[in-house]
């Protein structure tokens, strides 16, 4: 969400770029895009013939940085942490380079490779040049742990070699990469045996099940390049991470699951099974009386040209209002929120919670939104995490808020953040309103954090209204390029999440109120109403049709009501009637 100074300082607002945006500076949307249109056709890329073998030298860095060539001295072999073996590259950035390390690999002409590696860090690329045909790159925005980035390039009729190379981004802190794979016919380098089949997965557990999913996670398996899942011993997902979200399941049922891992030479025996029950069933998720389809809507705490607003003033087709923001303080993870009565022409606190209190009596929900365009709020560690989960606790008993909506657009600890939400839910119980308002880039895979993170606490979720907006353009569920803006663009990517694990009450499209609202993105309230008839129904659909419809989905968010209001509340009058007539 974008946020503006407050009308009492006069002053600009904080305008350091966050390392996303000085990304899509210094690369250009079309970089980007096809970025992460790679980092997402990598999941479902099919796996090699048998007949394949790894042409990478020293991919797992056992021999130190044996056939790699580090830009500036960034790289070195070290001992942890590492994917698997015993050492791993660590290179770290400068200022003004990227920690480039790279090797020149053999391959066949005429021929398809895919190439792979475990990596660790923020902003870590992975690629391959001089492949005579199309080069190829995928990067991942930053995880906590090992994540595997995979693409597949083929190439010309000519060529005998490729470089391979992995790098960071300009300023940012060092990264780890360790098993890299560039898998297909070999290229008579003396690279990579062939591999063989790799070990039944270990550690198979499940997490906390909902009516109809069932989390599941496990150990990685060194050699493997994806895994099985198999429900009652019938395989039901294919995945390259190790871990997965059964969904389609039926409530207060008990079913068996067991995973294989896969590679070029074959899959693996069947893992130990793990049994786990699904719930009684009702609404999946937090949120107490939210109706099944609700209307979203932010409140500025600010004046930035949009209509000044009291909370009184906000229009009764707004089911959930998102005051926005709170701000992190100086203790580490904690939050703190201010009332801007002077910019706000004298609202005084009194009235904000009387406001408040009006709104909930009106079957309305308040909560307040941790985030937006400048919000830094960190929470990476345990105790970061009993801060914010503290901190919002009691912001929600000072002010009346029924719960909070994390809206933060500088990167996302699942970890930490999960424990520092289950925490809040623990103070607060069942009637916790937790709302998700992501950027279309954290939920394009649901090995990214914030994607990870709504599906840790999707039982205690209300929904993840990802804003469909100041993007470019993005893969949709069907691997296709679709630009924001269109109808498309809203149901292609809304699949993503459906598909990825997150139940239809749980998914909600996000959109500026007017072409003020945002950079760009913005669509009219009928185009985010033939997206929603789209997803429900399966009518007013463009050239993107979904494989099933979706009736329970929750419905629509907007920043912001005081845009709305500017434009004559169009947006909510179009849109707000639309959501709640939904079946």
């Amino acid at each position: 969400m974008e946020r503006a100074p407050s009308s009492t300082t006069g002053r600009p607002g904080r305008t350091r770029p966050s390392p996303r945006s000085r990304l899509r500076r210094l690369l250009g949307t079309g970089a980007l895009v096809s970025a992460t249109a790679l980092l997402l056709s990598g999941l479902v890329a099919g796996t090699a013939q048998a007949a394949d073998v790894n042409n990478a030298q020293n991919p797992g860095f056992e021999s130190g940085l044996s056939g790699w060539t580090c830009s500036n001295g960034s790289g070195e072999a070290v001992g942890s942490p590492v994917h698997a073996g015993s050492t791993a590259l660590k290179a770290a950035p400068s200022a003004s380079d990227t920690g480039q390390c790279s090797q020149t690999v053999k391959v066949k002409p005429n021929a398809t490779y895919t190439l792979s590696a475990y990596v660790q860090g923020s902003y870590v690329y992975l690629g391959a040049s001089g492949t005579g045909t199309t080069d190829v790159s995928t990067w991942t925005p930053g995880a906590s742990g090992w994540s595997q980035l995979k693409t597949t390039f083929t190439t010309g009729a000519s060529t005998t070699s490729v470089q391979v190379y992995l790098h960071g981004w300009y300023g940012q802190p060092a990264y780890y990469a360790d098993d890299v794979s560039v898998l297909g016919p070999d290229g008579g380098g003396g690279g990579g045996t062939t591999p063989s089949v790799p070990g039944a997965p270990g550690g198979l557990k499940a997490g906390a099940a909902a009516a109809t999913s069932v989390p599941l996670s496990w150990n990685a398996v060194t050699n493997a390049t994806s895994y099985n899942v198999y429900r009652d011993g019938a395989k039901v997902q294919s995945v390259t991470g190790a871990s997965a979200t059964v969904t389609g399941l039926t409530a207060a049922t008990t079913y068996s699951f067991q995973v294989t891992a896969v590679n070029a030479a074959g899959e693996s025996p069947k893992s130990a099974a793990v049994s786990a029950t699904t719930t009684s069933g009702g609404n999946p998720g937090g949120g107490g009386s939210v109706p099944k389809h609700a209307v979203t809507g932010y409140w500025q705490n600010f004046d930035n040209g949009a209509t000044v607003q009291t909370l009184a003033q906000v229009p009764a087709q707004y089911d959930i209002i998102a005051v926005a923001f709170a701000d992190a303080t100086t203790t580490p993870g904690a939050v703190s929120f201010t009332l801007d009565s002077a910019g706000l022409k004298g609202y005084t606190v009194d009235q904000f919670k009387a406001d408040i209190k009006a709104k909930q009596a009106a079957g309305k929900k308040v909560v307040i939104s941790v985030g937006g365009q400048n919000g830094t709020v960190s929470v990476s560690d345990t105790t970061s995490a009993t801060n914010f989960a503290n901190s919002l606790w009691s912001l929600m008993q000072t002010y009346g808020f029924d719960g909070v909506d994390i809206d933060l657009e500088n990167g996302v600890n699942s970890t930490y953040m999960s424990q520092a939400l289950r925490s809040l839910s623990a103070k607060a119980g069942s009637s916790l309103v937790l709302t998700m308002a992501p950027q279309t880039i954290d939920m394009q895979s649901t090995s990214a954090e914030y994607f990870k993170t709504a599906l840790n606490v999707k039982d205690i979720l209300t929904v993840v209204n990802m804003q469909y907006y100041n993007s470019g353009s993005m893969l949709g569920c069907d691997g296709k390029v679709y630009s924001q803006g269109t109808v498309d663009f809203l149901t292609a990517l809304a699949c993503i999440q459906l598909q990825g694990g997150l139940a239809p009450s749980q998914v909600g499209l996000g959109l500026p109120a007017s072409t003020r609202g945002a950079g760009g993105g913005y669509v009219a309230p009928s185009v985010v109403n033939n997206a929603l008839d789209c997803l429900s129904k399966g009518t007013n659909c463009g050239s993107f049709k979904p494989s099933t419809t979706y009736p329970a989905l929750r419905g629509a968010m907007t920043w912001s009501t005081n845009w709305d209001a500017t434009a004559g509340n169009a947006w909510s009058n179009a849109v707000g009637p639309h959501v709640h007539a939904m079946p």
